[in-house]
């Protein structure tokens, strides 16, 4: 309560916060007894299999840029013109051919975007770009 020692008609106007964390609270409380209430579990004893060995997958190819521009696919150096016909070949190989992308930091942007429309170009989709966290 606030008291005031003057003797004016002035009226002191203060929010009374009580009743709002009361009510907080009981909304608080019914909401943790509840949500357990909630999860609709249904016991159910679930059969027992044997594992399933998961589907293969081949390693994706990898082209990298070093900072000085060089064009890499896995370890191998190549031409960056030649980056294209070398996708192609390895998209007939598999059609389901998957490239990750990686430049150093230093690199040009140009030679990522021309890496990039070349991988296009060569008719993949399937595309991951690699960088640091």
């Amino acid at each position: 309560m606030a008291f005031s020692t003057q003797d004016s008609d002035e009226v002191l106007s203060e929010i009374n916060v009580t009743p709002l964390v009361d009510v907080m609270l009981v909304l608080l409380v019914v909401f943790i007894v509840t949500a357990p209430l909630l999860t609709n579990a249904i016991p159910i004893n679930l059969p027992k299999t044997e594992a399933v060995a998961p589907v293969e997958q081949k390693d994706p190819l990898v082209v990298s840029i070093d900072d000085r521009g060089k064009v890499f696919i896995d370890k191998d150096e190549i031409q960056p013109e030649q980056l294209q016909a070398r996708l192609q070949t390895a998209k007939a190989e598999d059609p389901d051919v998957r490239v990750q992308l990686q430049a150093d930091n230093g690199v040009n942007y140009g030679e990522v975007a021309r890496a990039m429309a070349s991988i296009e170009r060569a008719g993949i989709s399937k595309l991951s770009v690699i960088t640091a966290r």
